[in-house]
């Protein structure tokens, strides 16, 4: 049964109005305040282009609004957009992968929420999004889905088992929030903020004068210096927790049989759900300050990861304690075992890292030749950080192949350990250089279908290991 052609909520228009208005802001800024006094030919036609440019994107989005429809058959869900060119897109939904629900700030306002159901391909027709629904009409296009994916099952007593059956495995605390806010690093972001506003207004004022005179007192009264400081960084504290709060306070890692749920965020929350059976790796991510502090990121690399502008949905909590983030994938996804002794690799690779050309410092030197030679000492800081980064790259890069699994750890001041099994690798590649063939080492490449396609390198493993990687990967040899 079809249902009827359906017009956004007509919220949309609000949410469009609002969106549309946050781009041009600065722009009626400048030209209507900052410029007010100014009888320059640019000005005037400036602010008559600005005021046509506004006329006409108003009049689109209530064009947008009125042209923009959706309709569910009984195989696929078809879009029909554009205005002057109009464009029909479906898709079957068997080729769904992934669903997001994303509820902004305004949003909210008027109890409303977005939809986004990602088919994990790439390109124009990657992902089809709801922009503005109520949750009822959400409800209603996931339980469509769903009884049209399960036509003999009754899709309420599988939702309705589904969520008996979720674990949760996860919920963010306040010390978690605290934790998060200051390894990030958060609470810095005041001061580019307050640097940006100063130099922005120093563009139009004359305060130059007056901060060098502040400064210059707050010098002689050091005492002060010393308080403002002090109020600063704990003003800078709040705000890091205040926005770390948002975007990881009530975060809840959960899944039943078929899926894993991730939900986020104060105020704009996230709701991301993928089918186990996707997830075609794990990545697991530290900073240097997250290895002193045993913290851990991990990452479901999937063929249908969400795309948008939070790029972090399908990526457990970030500030996990590694041994948490293990039991907690390990629950999930029992395939995946992460094995932390692993095999490193000879030491004839560190010497062949040293020996690569450091393309920076080469860079680096040859802009300071031409522009500014008396900074030429910078080229050596670069270069001693490049050797220190290939030391450390050596340092911590190993890998295991065991049974069906393959784990590979790599990096310097950031290691990242990917985990696959042999069925999900679509494509295994081996390379070597001259200079590496003279080293009796190769480069191979794992090769994993995840959007955006996604590639695991393996540097200075010998011949011999590349080709029991092959062989093992084609099945022409027990593991």
């Amino acid at each position: 049964m079809i249902q009827q052609l359906k017009r956004y909520h007509p919220a949309f228009i609000a949410v469009e109005l609002f969106s549309f208005i946050k781009g041009i802001f600065w722009f009626y800024l400048y030209l209507f305040i900052l410029k007010a006094g100014s009888s320059a030919a640019w000005v005037t036609w400036g602010r008559y282009l600005l005021l046509l440019v506004s006329a006409g994107g108003i009049i689109m989005i209530f064009l947008k609004w009125y042209f923009h429809r959706y309709e569910m058959s009984e195989t696929s869900i078809v879009m029909y957009e554009g205005v002057f060119v109009k464009t029909q897109r479906s898709v079957p939904f068997d080729r769904i992968h992934n669903q997001t629900s994303n509820t902004t700030f305004f949003h909210r306002w008027f109890g409303l929420t977005s939809l986004t159901l990602d088919t994990g391909t790439s390109g124009e027709n990657a992902s089809y999004e709801f922009p503005v629904i109520t949750e009822s009409e959400r409800q209603r296009i996931l339980s469509y889905l769903e009884q049209q994916r399960l036509p003999n099952d009754d899709s309420g007593l599988n939702e309705r088992k589904a969520n008996v059956d979720r674990r949760i495995h996860f919920q963010s605390t306040k010390k978690d929030i605290i934790r998060a806010s200051f390894t990030s690093l958060s609470f810095f972001a005041i001061f580019p903020l307050l640097s940006a506003l100063y130099f922005n207004l120093a563009d139009f004022f004359e305060i130059e004068d007056t901060a060098k005179n502040a400064l210059d007192y707050l010098v002689l009264h050091w005492w002060m210096l010393i308080v403002l400081l002090i109020v600063a960084l704990l003003l800078s504290v709040v705000i890091g927790f205040i926005k770390t709060s948002i975007k990881y306070g009530n975060y809840v890692i959960s899944d039943d049989q078929e899926r894993i749920y991730i939900e986020k965020g104060i105020g704009q929350t996230i709701n991301f759900s993928i089918p186990k059976h996707r997830v075609q790796a794990v990545m697991i991510e530290q900073t240097l300050l997250k290895r002193m502090l045993g913290l851990a990121s991990v990452k479901l690399l999937s063929a249908g990861a969400f795309d948008g502008e939070d790029s972090e949905p399908s990526s457990l909590y970030p500030f996990l304690p590694k041994k948490q983030a293990y039991r907690i994938l390990q629950a999930m996804l029992p395939n995946y075992q992460i094995c932390e002794e692993m095999e490193r690799l000879p030491i004839k690779v560190l010497w062949l890292k040293l020996l690569k050309p450091y393309y920076l410092t080469i860079a680096v030197i040859v802009g300071l030749l031409i522009f500014k030679r008396e900074w030429l000492w910078v080229a050596a800081i670069i270069f001693a950080v490049s050797i220190l980064s290939r030391i450390l790259d050596y340092w911590f890069t190993s890998y295991i192949r065991n049974d069906n699994i393959v784990q590979i750890r790599k990096g310097g001041f950031t290691t990242e350990t990917f985990v696959t099994t042999r069925e999900r690798i679509q494509q295994v590649t081996i390379e070597h250089s001259w200079l590496q063939r003279k080293f009796n080492i190769t480069t191979v490449k794992f090769s994993n279908k995840a959007k955006p396609y996604h590639e695991s390198v393996l540097f200075g493993i010998s011949q011999q290991e590349a080709a029991h990687f092959y062989n093992w990967f084609v099945k022409k040899q027990p593991s």
